[in-house]
């Protein structure tokens, strides 16, 4: 398998695994992984497995409030081949890249009841950070997308 920066030509492709991570994970437009392949390919890696198929991509970028951090906003793994360290493979891309742009820490939001990516993000080294209240013993930042948008914060500091 192959770690590479999404290209143009395979964002019909992000976009389909993308969509296999519904309810957690929507699926942007077209025209937006366009702009992640050709503004952040070097934040949006992809895997491409044996067959030429992608196998699980990362979109994250860095913030523009704070250039000391990067965002991942989607971390998706084809249902087939999950548990293979893909996702691991994905987000070690993105923290050489954050690494060589001086970053000092990753993040990523999660939704209140995905406990398969709080056992994810826990595993690959992420911290839960600290919210306003709990719900299922994770620490959730109310309204933290907006109103009504509230979402357990994870943070990878970077040494």
């Amino acid at each position: 398998m192959i770690v590479t920066p999404l290209q143009p030509e395979r964002i019909g492709e992000v976009r389909q695994l993308m969509e296999l991570g519904e309810p957690y994970i929507r699926a942007r437009t077209l025209s937006d992984y366009w702009l992640y392949a050709k503004l952040f390919s070097s934040t949006c890696p992809i895997m491409i497995g044996e067959d030429n198929t992608i196998t699980g991509a990362v979109i994250a970028f860095r913030s523009q409030d704070d250039p000391a951090d990067l965002y991942v906003q989607d971390v998706m793994t084809h249902p087939q081949h999950r548990r293979r360290g893909i996702a691991l493979a994905l987000l070690r891309s993105v923290r050489s890249q954050a690494e060589k742009w001086d970053c000092e820490r990753l993040y990523l939001t999660s939704e209140l009841d995905n406990q398969a990516a709080h056992s994810s993000w826990t595993a690959l080294g992420f911290v839960n950070a600290p919210g306003d209240h709990e719900v299922n013993g994770i620490s959730i930042v109310t309204d933290f997308k907006g109103p009504g948008r509230s979402r357990a914060v994870y943070e990878l500091p970077l040494a």
